[in-house]
């Protein structure tokens, strides 16, 4: 582990959000969708299951996107921005039986609320840290997902989305064409 134990989760999520509206198409469909999103992600608090929740946390996502794509400074106003229009008061809270946390947000807040300001207080960490080059886009040309490299070594290059197993097809089949005599 890397960070705080609830930072990589917050960027695992942030990073899955984005990507539920990328290229490989909407991925949250409807509330369902969200639903199993949320039980993936580990959320828990306030979820009120309406078409209009689907709709603030879809719109929520350009906003977390354009963070893979900006330098330290727009980062960083993406993040108080986020934190700004949460009225965000951080405190330490415990529960379901992890240890102390920072919350920027009532659990009973707004789930788009939440899950932007989750996303923007890991954000900072990685800001603080100077790690920001752990967000990266999937290196595959077919693919606008995003990702994070926890790795150790920082080298992850494709997203979860089956990238890397795409890249390793396609050249596998170019290096047995060019050996064909």
């Amino acid at each position: 582990m890397l960070f705080a134990h609830d930072t990589e989760p917050a960027l695992i999520a942030a990073a899955a959000l984005v990507n539920t509206g990328g290229s490989h198409g909407e991925a949250l469909p409807d509330v369902a969708a969200l639903d199993a999103f949320l039980t993936a992600h580990g959320w828990t608090g306030r979820h009120e299951r309406t078409e209009a929740e689907l709709r603030a946390v879809r719109h929520l996502r350009p906003r977390l996107r354009r963070i893979w794509y900006a330098d330290t400074d727009e980062v960083v106003a993406t993040v108080n921005e986020l934190l700004r229009d949460a009225g965000a008061l951080p405190q330490l809270i415990r529960h379901d039986d992890e240890p102390y946390h920072l919350h920027a947000v009532p659990r009973d807040a707004p789930l788009a609320t939440r899950m932007a300001v989750e996303a923007a207080m890991a954000l900072a960490d990685l800001v603080r840290g100077d790690e920001l080059s752990r967000l990266r886009r999937c290196d595959h040309p077919d693919c606008d997902n995003v990702l994070v490299d926890l790795s150790k070594n920082r080298s992850r290059r494709y997203c979860d989305a089956g990238c890397g197993n795409r890249a390793a097809v396609t050249a596998y089949r170019a290096r047995r064409a060019a050996a064909r005599p």
